[in-house]
């Protein structure tokens, strides 16, 4: 009774470890699309402003206009590059906070197939006293019959 009271505590320490992990790795997965998002926000605006340059390059442009867009454009470069950073670290914790719910899952699984071997074990022992419990019964009742 004792074991499966504890293997009992294990299950459940377990399942709100995973649910916990679960969470994390929602939460990360999130954050992770969000990055992605704000970096395909960042190439779409400087896909627009080289557009934009391009067509005033056409329609000429002043010097200082042409150094303004230039110096732009490497501050838009900056922040893709910097952003394409965050994403990937983003990624790779997404990928931490999935391995660790599936170690978690796993744990909760193997307990949970401990206390089912437990239960068949305890179910098999009950099965063999009512059936020894049986052939007495049987025996005794034979016996009185002679």
């Amino acid at each position: 009774m004792a074991t499966s009271s504890a293997l009992d505590t294990l299950i459940e320490l377990a399942t709100k470890e995973t649910d916990e992990a679960a969470k994390r790795l929602g939460k990360c997965m999130k954050a992770a699309e969000e990055t992605e998002q704000k970096l395909a926000l960042l190439q779409q605006y400087r896909d627009d402003y080289a557009a934009r340059f391009q067509q005033n390059l056409t329609t000429g442009l002043t010097a200082m206009g042409y150094r303004n867009y230039q110096l732009f454009l490497d501050k838009l470069e900056q922040a893709i590059t910097s952003q394409q950073l965050v994403v990937r670290d983003a990624h790779i914790r997404v990928d931490r906070e999935r391995a660790a719910w599936q170690a978690s899952e796993r744990k909760r699984m193997s307990y949970g197939t401990l206390a089912n071997r437990a239960l068949k074990a305890k179910q098999l022992q009950e099965n063999k006293r009512d059936q020894k419990q049986t052939d007495e019964h049987a025996a005794r009742a034979l016996q009185y019959k002679r």
